[in-house]
Order: structure tokens, then C-alpha cells, then sequence
């Protein structure tokens, strides 16, 4: 049968998820997109933010006109009137940050990458399941409803078998960004890896074969990677992570019959082409907002905290710990590593 029209998205409307009360772990770039993005489409209630000073939580409060500001992360968690907090410092603070609140009781969404490595999203995955709340990793790309028409074009066959994914995420950055930080992990496995990692380990599965080759940016760390993921079955990935230059940031999945394209900004809201062996093409589009898109993972963990459930089928734990062990692989293969990272952190 012919592909005549492309999949509708299974996305809920975001203002239909039930409010939640909200605590915002952090005050920085990706905390201030997402506050924005809950207010503008979702029903969700900012309650309170947490810095590490009574300065800095005050002075975000008042810029986000959020009711309660604490001066430490500890009295955050620990604010009854806060549901669900959002991890959103650093990534190597994601790790004590979520177990803090896990500890504290609060069901946790934590900004991608979780934790430094695989070992450290384990324990907070543990954390959470032996705490009995909800956690999941803010792989933001993988709700947005494009993705959800490219998972439904797989799960119905119309590539056939995947065979390969093709990814690549470069963005130049001056020397003084805090991405050139060794002490904050720095370097573009994490901020910007991670997102060709994921797609790549969502459409083929975990890897039996990782290879890596690195080129250091001119701050010492690791600047540049070139990642080749092999499986059992024989699919292949080929992807691409840099912050010496900018890129096409397009990805590509292709299978025995057909392949999707994913233009520019492949990890935000945009357009998706879709090609079939048999000769059909069909096109998606959505509004290309960017970061104002962070709504649709805030109300999935909504719905699924609402409904009793301890994580999310779109992005489950084990997926999340299969992309930090991908990585973790290719740090292996090319001598990188985050130990001023982890001693920075205390």
C-alpha cells in the first residue's frame, strides 16, 4: 500500500496535562528557556527556585516573578509546596542535585546529560525506583511531535529494516564560553554529542561496536568527534559533534525501503521529509520555535506523574543509560575523560 499522507502526531495538547507545582533547581540559560516555555503553553505552576545564594535565587525570582526563592538547593527540595523539581545546573551536578531531591521525596526531570556517565545515571535511576518517584532524563527532542511522526513512520514499517542513521550537531563557541571549561565538563560530547547519540541508539538500538576519533580545541579539551556505532544486526552510525565550527546539524535515517530526513536544527521543532525505495515523498513541518518547544517533556511528566507512573515510555531510564554507556565508549576510545569535572564538583 502506497504512503499517501504521513502519521498525525500522538502529542497531547500541553495545557490539557494536569498543574503541577514546579521547583527550578538552578537559575541559568536552559532554567529560564524552560520557566518560559511552561508559562507560555502549559497549565504547570512555577512555585519556587533554588540557587546556591539567597542573592542569586532572589534576584531570579524576581525576574521570573516566581512566589519563593531559596538560597540553598536543600531548602528547595525540601519546600512542601514544590512537586516536581527540575535539575538544571551543570552536568556534573546533575548526579548529587537529582539524588537530593530523590531523597527529599520529589519526583525529578533532569537535564540532559543525567549524569557524567552511565555509572551516575544508574544511581539515580536506582534512587528513584527505591523512592518510588518519577525520573526521567529532559531529552526535550524526543516529544516534540515531528519525532513522534518519525517514530510512528518506523513502528509501521514504512523504512523497512533501519539500517543506518547519519548525525552530525557543530556549533562554534568562543574560548570564554563555559562549554571550553574542563571543571564544568566541558568539550561537545555532552552538551551537543548526546543529541546524535540518542537518535542514533532510538532508531538501531544499543551498539555492539563504538569508535571514536578526537581533535582538541585550542583550550586543551576535546573540541571535536567523529563517532562510527556498529550493531548485532548489521546497521551502522555514522555522527558528528564539534564546537570548533558550525555544521549542517541534519540527520538522516534510512532503512531497507525508505529513509526520513531531518533538516537543520534536527533536535528542535522543524521540517522532516520522508522518501520511499517506491518513489513517494511526503513532507512534514511544524513551527520552528526552538527552546519555546521545552513544554511537551514538562507535560508528559505531568500526565505521568498524575497517572501514578514512575517514568515515561518515550524516554525510558534504560534508554537514557544506553546513550551515557555509548559515550562512556567513546570516551574509552579516545583517552577523553571528566576528572577535573568530578573534582570540581566536590
Amino acid at each position: 500500500m502506497p504512503l499517501t499522507t504521513l502519521p498525525t502526531p500522538r502529542v497531547p495538547d500541553s495545557l490539557e496535562a494536569p498543574p503541577l507545582r514546579w521547583g527550578i533547581l538552578g537559575t541559568g540559560w536552559i532554567a529560564d528557556r524552560f520557566l518560559t516555555s511552561l508559562r507560555g503553553h502549559t497549565r504547570q505552576v512555577v512555585a519556587a527556585v533554588g540557587s546556591r545564594s539567597q542573592e542569586s535565587a532572589d534576584r531570579a525570582a524576581a525576574g521570573w516573578g516566581v512566589e519563593r526563592a531559596h538560597g540553598s538547593y536543600e531548602a528547595l527540595v525540601a519546600d512542601p509546596g514544590v512537586d516536581v523539581v527540575y535539575v538544571a545546573t551543570p552536568h556534573n551536578h546533575h548526579l548529587p542535585h537529582a539524588l537530593l531531591a530523590i531523597a527529599a521525596g520529589k519526583h525529578v526531570l533532569v537535564e540532559k546529560p543525567v549524569g557524567l556517565d552511565a555509572t551516575e545515571a544508574r544511581a539515580i535511576g536506582e534512587a528513584a525506583a527505591a523512592a518510588g518517584v518519577f525520573c526521567m532524563e529532559a531529552m526535550w527532542t524526543l516529544f516534540l511531535p515531528k519525532l513522534d511522526v518519525v517514530r510512528q513512520v518506523m513502528a509501521d514499517g514504512w523504512l523497512g529494516e533501519p539500517r543506518a542513521v547519519i548525525a552530525d550537531m557543530g556549533e562554534w563557541f568562543d574560548s570564554d564560553h563555559r562549554i571550553m571549561r574542563a571543571d564544568l565538563a566541558g568539550g561537545p560530547l555532552l552538551d551537543l554529542g548526546t543529541y546524535p547519540v540518542t537518535l542514533a541508539t532510538w532508531a538501531l538500538g544499543a551498539p555492539d561496536t563504538v569508535t571514536a576519533v578526537a581533535t582538541p580545541a585550542p583550550t586543551g579539551i576535546n573540541g571535536q568527534l567523529s563517532i562510527a556505532l556498529g550493531t548485532a544486526a548489521g546497521a551502522t552510525a555514522a555522527l558528528q559533534c564539534s564546537i570548533l565550527t558550525d555544521t549542517t546539524e541534519a540527520a538522516c535515517i534510512a532503512g531497507t525501503d525508505g529513509r526520513v530526513d531531518i533538516g537543520r536544527f534536527f533536535y528542535r521543532p522543524g521540517p522532516l521529509s520522508v522518501h520511499l525505495r517506491s518513489g513517494e515523498s511526503l513532507h512534514w513541518d511544524e513551527p520552528a520555535v526552538d527552546h519555546d518547544a521545552l513544554h511537551f517533556e514538562a507535560a508528559e511528566v505531568a500526565r505521568r506523574i498524575a497517572a501514578g507512573e514512575t517514568g515515561s515510555p518515550w524516554r525510558p531510564w534504560a534508554d537514557t543509560v544506553t546513550a551515557l554507556d555509548v559515550m562512556d565508549r567513546v570516551r574509552a576510545a579516545t583517552g577523553l575523560d571528566f576528572e577535573q569535572a568530578r573534582a570540581a564538583r566536590g
